[in-house]
């Protein structure tokens, strides 16, 4: 993908334009953090905000939006689906508080935070598919222009196609240098599935490596923009968050240099980095629901 600015963008199966850097929330305390985060990052440029119901700070997310004076229009808003809330009627209504904390009504991009799984739920196929018939009914309703699912593998994705009338658009999983799930996102895209990358930076914990610095210094740029740009180039759409307006800036100067083949292989080589250790299978986001 030859993308020249914060603003270009990839196309989603169903012709709806996503700009190719999308600035994420996850961690973002709801209050001033998110708010004040949020509208430096419209305003230095990002056009593409990502947020989930169970991050907690949708509302702050919807305020900074409307303070930083971009039109809602011109603005991609994701927001995500949560486990406590599967099946039909419940996801129909957990969006519609979603819409009210944001203070919209619409949203560009709606996602299945995590799939339900056999450990948890014998019937996960029928749950996976009661909640994405709720999300098909938004859709067609008009109340999101897209609609996606967040940390599916390949047999989750294959268990909803028997099931679904409409494909997800998007799957957004971690990605980065030492866990870019290559064949993962190989298998979407070639089921016509844009690929998302929830922390490129792998949490923070790549910056520091060797040999992520010593590339990014022949480019003369930081492991961040390094990652970044790794993942436009496996035509992946990266998530970068941070708090702090210079970094916030610096993620988005990743369109004056491309990383050579040979490099590339290099950063697809590297293993045991940075993974977070959220296993769909593993059924975090349920324990974390269970927990609450």
């Amino acid at each position: 993908m030859d993308f020249k600015k914060l603003t270009d963008c990839f196309t989603l199966s169903n012709g709806v334009k996503i700009p190719c850097i999308g600035y994420g929330t996850w961690k973002t305390e709801n209050g001033q953090a998110a708010k004040v985060s949020v509208e430096n990052a419209l305003r230095l440029g990002y056009r593409h905000i990502d947020t989930a119901f169970a991050y907690g700070n949708e509302e702050s997310v919807g305020e900074g939006i409307r303070a930083s004076g971009v039109k809602r229009e011109d603005i991609f808003l994701t927001t995500k689906h949560w486990v406590s809330f599967r099946g039909f009627q419940k996801t129909v209504e957990t969006f519609e508080a979603s819409l009210k904390n944001l203070g919209t009504d619409y949203v560009d991009l709606y996602l299945v935070h995590w799939p339900a799984v056999e450990k948890v739920s014998p019937d996960w196929k029928e749950l996976n598919a009661s909640t994405w018939s709720a999300f098909e009914k938004l859709y067609r309703d008009g109340k999101i222009r897209a609609i996606g699912v967040s940390n599916f593998e390949v047999p989750h994705l294959e268990a909803l196609e028997e099931r679904a009338d409409i494909m997800p658009m998007v799957n957004q999983i971690e990605f980065h240098p030492g866990y870019s799930q290559l064949l993962l996102a190989k298998y979407c895209r070639e089921k016509g599935i844009t690929v998302e990358a929830w922390s490129p930076l792998g949490s923070g914990a790549v910056l520091s490596d060797g040999t992520l610095a010593a590339i990014a210094e022949k480019y003369g740029k930081t492991v961040a923009q390094l990652c970044i740009r790794y993942a436009l180039e496996e035509n992946v759409l990266p998530l970068p968050k941070s708090l702090k307006p210079e970094r916030i800036a610096s993620n988005a100067e990743v369109f004056d240099f491309e990383i050579s083949d040979g490099d590339m292989e290099t950063l697809e080589s590297i293993s045991g980095l940075g993974f977070s250790g959220f296993l769909p299978e593993d059924a975090p986001a349920d324990a974390i629901a269970a927990a609450e």
